[in-house]
């Protein structure tokens, strides 16, 4: 029977090991990175054995190519699934790979993973100072990723302590404002996040992303699924909806120990499940759920903050029972847990705000009082450019009111003499003579050798005082060789008379002529000044608007609109 015995174990571990050396054949196919993806696959899904295979070999690889790079992503992935002390030596030879590295993920890295390491097996004080190292050479290095892996670390050590608030703000930074995390990263500060929802008892919000973590990884991560039903469990009990509650946790505690998840877990699931029990007076149950997490502490000594929920209903329960044996033993045992969960309480409420928040209130304060001042400066530059743009804007309006006043007076002694002068109002054919007698606007002194004999002269200035009285210069589309023609002589002739006599050249003469001639009329003619300036404009024999207002601008002195102003203000 032995004999039988002993041989049935040497096929069964040949067995073994003719699988392995088989899985490993078919690993010889995969690159490092092939290695690495499937490593994560596996171990995000909890097949830790093929995923220390998987480790074991990508390390081999490494060292059988002498790839010093490789070496040490080897070590890392081999200490994820390694006893504790195991898995410190790994990280060790990490470091000493890695100590003369002038990657920016160096030394952060393996502080980062040390204090992870230490944190999965309930060495918090430990962990908490591997957290502020990582992020200090996460900080000198400028690596974002790294400084959020350090500050969500610390934000579940918040949580450890009851921090709560804080770790829920941290968390949701990080969870909506870091689109340099990976999926799987943001996967798990969704999850952690939807626990401290629950502790702080913001129910709607934790139900939101409960719905969502169930939806998401039901059909590729079941592992990742069991995790949200069993806060799903801890929803309902809260709710106090203890059935329900039962029914989620029992799916998921069932799951976690089939699959020989982290203790961790199934701890969770159980104490949940315990409470529900306890919530609807079912204390057998909840008794032996209490028991198992009690019997899973001893065996890997992870303890967890809610513990200290576990022994005062076990102690009481077996005070009510009468069992001194195990009231007494049950007190031992929560004055072991209760001590040991106090020094890092005590360790990490002391350490955390000494050494991050305050670092970071310092930090924060240093960023306020820089923007403070750099807003005092945009303030102060603010202020004086506004100062310089109202003196500007002062300056430009005084400047303006100053050249309307100029302007009205020029308008007022234009009317005045309009209206002083009767022959101007009658305007019977001395146009020229009284537009003369109004402004002096020409200084008519000249010095110019004369071409034309003095008889022709006077004859062309005959006809000129003809063109003026009958008002002709009015005509659209008149010019010197149209006036010339009227006149009975040539361009040249008339262009010389009007320079000597009228001391201007023929556009100027044209010009002074309308001006003249709308001023008067302006001022007299009711109907006239009714019409639009593009139809007075035209009357004048303008092409348009504007060169009539420009012309009335340079002959008068002021403009047309002011001019037009006094004239009703002298009507009123």
């Amino acid at each position: 029977m032995m004999k039988a015995k002993f041989l049935f174990l040497i096929i069964l571990f040949s067995g073994v090991l003719l699988a392995q050396n088989n899985q490993i054949d078919t690993l010889k196919n995969y690159s490092f990175s092939d290695l690495e993806t499937k490593y994560y696959e596996y171990n995000s899904i909890d097949k830790i054995k093929d995923a220390s295979l998987i480790s074991y070999y990508y390390l081999q690889k490494a060292k059988r190519e002498k790839n010093n790079e490789k070496i040490v992503e080897g070590y890392v992935l081999m200490h994820f699934n390694e006893p504790f002390l195991n898995a410190l030596k790994y990280l060790d030879s990490v470091q000493s790979f890695t100590r003369d590295s002038k990657k920016e993920t160096y030394p952060a890295r393996i502080y980062l993973l040390r204090g992870n390491l230490y944190f999965r097996y309930d060495h918090q004080k430990e962990a908490l100072n591997n957290y502020i190292l990582g992020l200090k050479y996460a900080k000198e290095k400028r690596n974002k990723r790294q400084i959020a892996f350090a500050e969500i670390s610390i934000a579940y050590l918040n949580n450890y302590i009851g921090k709560h608030y804080e770790a829920a703000k941290k968390l949701k930074y990080y969870l909506y404002n870091a689109p340099y995390l990976s999926e799987s990263e943001l996967a798990d500060i969704h999850l952690n996040l939807t626990s401290t929802y629950l502790d702080i008892q913001k129910m709607d919000s934790a139900k939101v992303l409960i719905g969502e973590g169930l939806r998401s990884s039901k059909q590729n991560n079941i592992y990742r699924y069991n995790q949200y039903l069993s806060l799903l469990g801890l929803y309902n009990l809260k709710l106090k909806n203890y059935q329900i509650a039962i029914d989620n946790l029992e799916q998921s505690k069932k799951y976690f120990i089939d699959e020989q998840s982290n203790a961790l877990s199934i701890n969770y699931s159980t104490l949940y499940l315990g409470q529900s029990y306890a919530g609807l007076g079912k204390k057998e149950k909840a008794i032996k759920n209490f028991i198992a997490i009690d019997s899973t502490v001893q065996k890997t000594n992870n303890t967890f903050p809610e513990l200290r929920e576990v022994y005062p209903y076990l102690i009481e329960y077996y005070k009510d029972k009468n069992d001194k044996e195990k009231q007494l033993y049950y007190i031992d045992r929560f004055l072991k847990i209760d001590k040991k969960l106090d020094s890092q309480f005590r360790y990490i409420s002391r350490e955390l705000p000494r050494r991050y928040d305050a670092p970071n209130l310092i930090k924060e304060k240093e960023n306020i009082i820089n923007e403070l001042e750099n807003k005092k400066i945009i303030l102060y530059v603010s202020i004086c450019t506004l100062i310089l743009i109202l003196l500007l804007l002062g300056y430009l309006y005084f400047k303006s009111k100053k050249s309307e006043k100029k302007h009205r007076k020029i308008a007022q002694d234009l009317l005045k003499s309009v209206y002083k002068n009767s022959d101007i109002q009658n305007y019977k054919g001395e146009h020229q003579d009284t537009s003369s007698n109004l402004v002096q606007f020409e200084n008519t002194d000249y010095k110019i050798i004369r071409v034309t004999s003095e008889e022709v002269a006077q004859n062309i200035l005959k006809e000129l005082d003809i063109f003026e009285a009958k008002e002709l210069f009015v005509q659209k589309g008149t010019t010197l060789s149209s006036v010339a023609k009227k006149v009975k002589t040539n361009s040249r002739y008339l262009s010389e008379i009007i320079n000597i006599y009228k001391g201007k050249n023929f556009a100027t003469y044209l010009n002074d002529l309308r001006i003249d001639y709308a001023i008067t009329r302006l001022a007299n003619d009711r109907k006239f000044r009714s019409y639009k300036i593009p139809f007075i404009a035209e009357e004048l024999g303008y092409n348009n608007d504007q060169a009539f207002a420009l012309a009335f601008k340079k002959r008068t002195g002021t403009t047309l609109s002011i001019y037009l102003k006094e004239i009703e203000k002298t009507k009123v």
